[in-house]
């Protein structure tokens, strides 16, 4: 099998776990956009962009620092599987332990000291230091999964995961209600606590999915030994603390807007952010399983003799890939945005945000090429470089965040989200063709991003989102790339 089909075969695999598992959380979107006003849904947002950032802390590089030196120590990897695992074991445990002890201080802080929600704002909290505990202790044993070649199981126990983590918030959305309503048994069981429309429940049931998932992972946890090797670890931590600050930059870049929105504007204007980016998530479910495919591919494969060739061919197709799933999401706005709300008191609310969808979209096609692009620093061991390029993009997004928000509210988020990610793009394919020269086809590559991004333009503003325009486009765009690269792609097939 060439590497193309093999690299293509395990990212499919991922593709297909991550597509289903991420339409299923989707499918809570708009179900929670009829459930909650937009301002219960702003602290839904804001809860999570915290998530994210602690659990960029959490994992502490260690994860890509796995891969890495399970690749490099091949005569070491039971000590790398340990050493991995225990260091995000020991900074997991001492935040659980300082969070629940500082537990009312937190909960003020993120209240502005309004107290009139502190007992709500509380329990949220500890939800989420236990749920932050549990999700980062399982990294490791997850990506155990992935280096040993395992997608299947690594991409069921996924599916499980978000599976229970729906399941039971429609059974506190919808369930327990009509229990409640229609006087069924155990409704007076239900009725001493349950308190209808509580966002609490959403985050219950994402700590139980944790749960569930951290008891499925017990026989990878069991191939642990509590052994710590403290030499080998002095020069994992001289690899990993540059990616803990770098995917801490990144997780800012991808959250702070929505934190700073909280800040400088309402829990509405967060609330409508967040929904809207929620279409841009089927371009993150295609940057997460090329992530997922990728970094164990291009760490084992960094020795073949024709590696930066292959390299430089995966992120030509992973472009066009791109481009027209940019097209095509653009194209079809129209649809998606019922998948934002279809309830007519809140729909003028959160439709009011679509105008923010093709800058996101765009971000994140930056970011995916972003992505591809950060092996140079990754297989050079020169994981600095993309702390320094990470931290001009948490720059960018701090600064301009602050001045635009006051005066343009989540549009300026959007905006400031695409230069941060444009941005990095640029500077890690200069650096990289300094330092690890990779031979990638610019001229190609650029081509297609400018040509679907001036399709994506017209389609929503000249053309004001009309599908039957978006679509012509959209076939007329995707011919082309046929017509270009098919004596290429059938090169690629015949292997």
């Amino acid at each position: 099998m060439s590497v193309y089909k093999k690299f293509i075969g395990q990212t499919m695999i991922y593709g297909i776990s991550t597509i289903v598992s991420r339409l299923l959380n989707f499918i809570l979107t708009p179900i929670f956009t009829r459930t909650y006003a937009a301002a219960a849904y702003g602290i839904f947002t804001k809860m999570y962009s915290y998530a994210s950032l602690i659990n960029a802390v959490l994992a502490f590089g260690m994860e890509t620092t796995f891969f890495r030196y399970l690749n490099k120590y091949e005569d070491k990897k039971q000590q790398v599987y340990n050493n991995s695992f225990l260091v995000i074991a020991f900074i997991s445990l001492l935040f659980l332990i300082t969070g629940l002890i500082f537990t009312d201080p937190i909960t003020k802080w993120l209240l502005n000291n309004n107290m009139s929600q502190f007992q709500d704002q509380r329990r949220y909290v500890q939800y989420f230091l236990w749920l932050l505990f549990s999700d980062a202790i399982c990294i490791i044993p997850f990506a155990k999964l992935r280096a040993d070649g395992k997608p299947f199981r690594y991409s069921l126990l996924k599916f499980i995961n978000i599976l229970t983590y729906v399941s039971i918030c429609l059974f506190f959305i919808y369930i327990i209600p009509a229990i409640i309503k229609h006087d069924w048994p155990t409704a007076a069981f239900f009725k001493n606590f349950f308190r209808e429309k509580w966002i609490g429940y959403v985050f219950i049931a994402n700590l139980i999915a944790s749960a569930v998932t951290f008891i499925l992972l017990i026989p990878e946890f069991l191939k642990l030994q509590l052994k710590f090797d403290r030499t080998l670890f002095m020069t994992m931590l001289s690899y990993s603390w540059p990616v803990l600050v770098a995917n801490l930059s990144f997780i800012i870049n991808e959250n702070l807007d929505k934190i700073l929105l909280d800040k400088y504007s309402t829990e509405a204007q967060v609330g409508i952010y967040g929904a809207v980016c929620k279409i841009a998530i089927f371009m993150s479910i295609f940057n997460t399983a090329f992530r997922l495919g990728a970094e164990p591919f291009f760490f084992s494969h960094a020795k073949n003799a024709n590696a930066k060739q292959t390299y430089a061919a995966i992120l030509q197709y992973f472009v066009i890939a791109l481009a027209v799933l940019f097209v095509a999401l653009v194209a079809n706005i129209e649809i998606l945005k019922y998948f934002i709300s279809r309830d007519r008191a809140h729909v003028a609310e959160y439709w009011a945000g679509l105008p923010a969808v093709p800058y996101l979209l765009l971000g994140y096609v930056c970011l995916g090429i972003y992505m591809n692009l950060s092996v140079w620093y990754r297989l050079s061991d020169q994981t600095r470089f993309g702390l320094y390029i990470s931290l001009v993009g948490a720059f960018i997004t701090v600064v301009f965040n602050i001045l635009l928000i006051p005066e343009f509210g989540y549009m300026g988020s959007a905006w400031v989200s695409l230069a941060a990610y444009a941005t990095m793009t640029i500077i890690s394919y200069i650096l990289g063709q300094k330092y690890y020269p990779i031979p990638y086809n610019l001229k190609k590559i650029l081509t297609y991003l400018i040509v679907s991004a001036v399709i994506v333009f017209s389609s929503f503003f000249i053309f004001n989102r009309n599908i039957y325009i978006g679509n012509a486009m959209l076939i007329a765009f995707v011919a082309g790339i046929a017509y270009f690269e098919k004596n290429d792609l059938m090169k690629i097939l015949k292997r």
